[in-house]
């Protein structure tokens, strides 16, 4: 496990390495006539571009003699829907450098966008300095959705095989499946059962193992040198935090609602929860945009982070240029990784135990007198 860890880590800095190499050129290029740029913003740029979603898989990029820009990696396609389908390779735009033609029309890769431009490449801006080009629907297999896919299908093939082995040998898994198993049952009777109940936990866990192996695989294939940070996209986080908000709503029980509108119940005559209601079911309401929002924004920001801290301490060692800071900034930026593999665990166990709290909350039937079984006191 451990070499595994280092081998991947020293991909991660070979290619972290390779684009700073790359921006340190350019600087060294362009750096005394004015128009290049310092060093530190060159590495801030190329730790966002790792970050960013885009069109193509490229693990990093040199410069050769004659000044030609060389890229390693791999197109994706490109799905546009303007006046009609338009499907073509993203190697056309070749990381933005030239135009894309399809059909007569052209378009432009301007800040991972695409543009609908002229044969020009022209580009028009409005005062605060915003394209206003007409952009295409793009349905495009950009990084992420290319990896969203691959983890799907490699769930997807692991629990059919995990559901194989159990069929053949009487229960009794496999393989890999040995490793699985105990994570599985420890969803299931640590996280679902606890928190959901033993009445109604099964309805739930479809969801809960999916979503767990989902965040935790794409978190890992996060760590590997390929460019990847689906969890650190804010729009991944929200959508799955959406399924959860939509989950617990549309399942949550009679008690659940009126939990929200009512919840003194009757504890107290009707004209004496009149002003208390005024400020306690709004409260309530907010709580069910709150709880998807904290799943979300702790995932993102968790994700986020970590990439950023990597990449930044690796940038470091271009800053440092000496045999004491250099070789410090690369074993701090190894540590971090090995905390990040932990991170990339904890932070599926934490969005699939929140998501199980929610659940357990909607669909727990509460006493009509005193709230006894009130999940929110039972869960403080």
């Amino acid at each position: 496990m451990r070499k595994t860890i280092l081998k991947s880590f020293l991909l991660f800095s070979v290619l972290i390495f390779g684009q700073i190499s790359f921006a340190t050129e350019k600087e060294e290029q362009h750096g005394e006539d004015g128009h290049g740029k310092d060093l530190k913003t060159e590495i801030k740029e190329y730790i966002s571009h790792h970050l960013q979603d885009s069109h193509d898989f490229s693990l990093f990029s040199y410069t050769e003699e004659n000044g030609e820009h060389k890229y390693v990696g791999f197109p994706l396609p490109v799905i546009l829907w303007d006046e009609g389908l338009k499907v073509f390779s993203s190697s056309k735009f070749h990381h933005g450098e030239t135009l894309a033609e399809a059909d007569g029309n052209y378009y432009k890769l301007y800040h991972s966008k695409i543009y609908k431009t002229d044969a020009e490449g022209t580009i028009n801006y409005d005062k605060e300095h915003h394209p206003t080009n007409a952009k295409p629907l793009d349905f495009s297999i950009t990084k992420n959705v290319f990896m969203i896919i691959v983890t799907g299908l490699l769930m997807f093939w692991l629990f059919t095989s995990l559901a194989r082995s159990y069929a053949k040998n009487g229960g009794i898994p496999t393989g890999v499946g040995r490793f699985f198993e105990p994570i599985v049952l420890y969803i299931r009777d640590d996280i679902a059962r606890p928190n959901i109940g033993e009445k109604r936990y099964k309805k739930y866990m479809p969801f809960l193992l999916t979503v767990f192996f989902f965040i935790w695989f794409l978190n890992m294939f996060g760590m590997t040198p390929l460019g990847i940070n689906v969890t650190g996209n804010i729009a991944i986080t929200t959508a799955l935090a959406i399924l959860t908000f939509l989950i617990t709503n549309f399942t949550g029980t009679k008690d659940y609602w009126m939990h929200q509108f009512n919840p003194l119940g009757d504890s107290l005559p009707w004209y004496g929860k009149i002003p208390l209601y005024i400020i306690l079911v709004p409260i309530e309401l907010l709580g069910l945009i709150i709880k998807p929002f904290s799943l979300l924004i702790r995932l993102y920001a968790n994700m986020q982070a970590g990439h950023i801290v990597i990449g930044s301490l690796i940038g470091l060692m271009f800053i440092f240029k000496n045999w004491i800071g250099s070789p410090l900034s690369f074993g701090l930026a190894f540590a971090i990784m090995l905390i990040e593999v932990l991170v990339a665990l904890l932070q599926a166990y934490i969005f699939t135990m929140l998501s199980a709290l929610y659940f357990g909350f909607a669909s727990e039937d509460h006493h009509a007198e005193g709230h006894e079984d009130d999940p929110e006191l039972v869960h403080l």
